[in-house]
């Protein structure tokens, strides 16, 4: 049976009861905003929602790197060339820039720049569907079977709820190319928290050079000279309702709408998005393709003060079934890896180097995983398709499948010490034998680097039970920011 008790002691951050029927009357009647926008709409909903605080003194900031379906750690971050020929795959192991620390051969730009990051190579849980565990991962979720969607937020949710400031120019949760959604389970959301605390999506291959945002700087006369008026318009209906409004609930509103509204006619909003400003030469360091400028586009947002931003790496770059599942059955495993593998190492090590070299690394923490790893005993199934990374159907093939039991994370940045490997896993990359650590450890540590009171903190469900962020978690002490 589901549950959604995280029992401990903590400090209850939502409405309270009283606040609760102008609430749900709030939902039921819906708002449309002055606009039509989606975020206007989702912003306005924020204000019933409850006020947190927990705000870091610096302005720190995740950008999360999403590998969908799993990527296999022995064949990338944790490699075992010492192990039986069924298990150790076909990629040599390559020296790093840190001594004693090795990846494969398919990683030759993260492997030159690993003393700006650490490894941990022993998380391990027991939520083996894709639904299940990136909910674990991601939200802490408790249950091993999979759902339909979210019961729990997810910490992406829970930061923009804690942190959130109408004052912003940008959202301070925004997600490029989102992660949310496998086949047709939800994998991440705001879940008893509520729509207000999606994030604002950007959608498409940002590469594509008509790229662009919609409802991102207005750039014609004529577009702000309506919206000027439309502008106008609310804002008289809305002294009107305000003047019968007896909770503050049209003040709190306002703030929400004039983010929405800066987003629209600011220039500063439609450059944190505009790719064209950066040099062609870090354009290409980063790659011409979609992950390639979807860490690009991260690393331009948290500069500008966004506090989140997921990016999943997903589609035709990942091979035939466009993500990192590879069973026999789905792909080759070992030609899937190997095509994709290019893109991946370029991205990601451009990145990190970037937030290095811009300055961010002190409150800037990059972090790389899936929901887990993959089976290290290599299977044998038919094809069931042709493309790429995939025989013609009915061909046998490697793969590998499903595996809770091990997997390898990357941080970087955020001030953390860097250069190093935190915990390992047996001769076979099956179990961690060494610090080993749960989804909880990992949310603990990403809401530390927040400055989120990750023990404390416990938000209202949907029956409005104050619920834990964190139910059974520590913060990685490796992962401390060092002074």
């Amino acid at each position: 049976m589901m549950t959604t008790s995280r029992a401990k002691s903590v400090r209850w951050l939502g409405p309270t009861k009283s606040d609760h029927p102008a609430r749900r009357e709030f939902l039921r009647m819906g708002l449309t905003g002055f606009s039509g926008l989606s975020l206007a709409g989702v912003n306005q909903l924020r204000a019933l929602a409850g006020t947190a605080t927990g705000r870091s003194s610096e302005p720190t900031a995740v950008i999360l790197v999403w590998l969908r379906g799993g990527c296999s750690h022995l064949d990338t971050f944790d490699p075992k060339p010492d192990a039986p020929a069924e298990y150790r795959g076909p990629f040599s192991p390559i020296d790093t820039c840190v001594p004693g620390m090795q990846l494969t051969e398919l990683l030759p730009r993260l492997a030159q720049c690993a003393d700006r990051y650490s490894l941990l190579r022993s998380v391990a849980h027991d939520a083996g569907g894709h639904p299940a565990g990136s909910l674990r991962v991601l939200g802490g979720d408790p249950a091993v079977a999979d759902k339909t969607f979210p019961v729990f937020p997810d910490w992406m949710s829970v930061a923009s709820y804690l942190r959130r400031d109408p004052e912003r120019k940008l959202p301070n949760y925004i997600a490029v190319n989102p992660v949310d959604r496998y086949d047709g389970f939800v994998i991440a959301g705001p879940g008893y928290l509520g729509p207000a605390y999606e994030p604002f999506k950007v959608t498409g291959d940002p590469s594509h050079p008509n790229f662009e945002v919609p409802n991102i700087g207005l750039r014609e006369v004529n577009q702000h000279a309506r919206l000027d008026s439309r502008a106008h318009l609310k804002a008289s209906l809305d002294r009107l309702r305000r003047d019968i409004d007896g909770n503050g609930l049209m003040t709190a509103l306002d703030g929400f709408e004039t983010q929405a509204l800066s987003l629209l006619t600011s220039p500063e909003g439609a450059a944190a998005f505009d790719l064209t400003q950066e040099p062609d030469a870090v354009r290409e360091r980063y790659g011409r393709n979609q992950w390639g400028q979807q860490c690009l586009m991260a690393r331009r947002l948290v500069e500008r003060g966004v506090d989140v931003v997921a990016t999943e790496f997903d589609g035709t770059l990942c091979g035939r079934v466009q993500n990192w599942d590879d069973h026999a059955v789905n792909h080759h495993v070992f030609d899937a890896l190997e095509f994709r593998a290019p893109f991946f190492d370029q991205a990601v090590s451009a990145l990190i180097e970037d937030v290095y070299a811009r300055g961010l690394d002190r409150r800037v923490l990059v972090v790389v995983t899936g929901e887990f790893g993959r089976t290290p005993r290599i299977s044998y199934v038919a094809s069931s398709g042709e493309g790429v990374a995939s025989a013609p159907a009915g061909t046998v093939q490697p793969g590998r499948d499903h595996w809770p039991r091990a997997n390898t994370m990357l941080f970087a940045g955020g001030g953390i010490r860097t250069g190093q490997v935190i915990g390992a896993t047996d001769a076979r990359g099956e179990d961690p034998i060494h610090r080993r650590v749960t989804p909880d450890d990992f949310l603990a540590t990403i809401y530390q680097h927040l400055g989120i009171d990750y023990q404390h903190v416990a938000i209202p469900n949907f029956a409005g039970r104050p619920i834990p962020i964190v139910s059974d978690g520590h913060a990685i002490p490796e992962l401390r920011a060092v002074s």
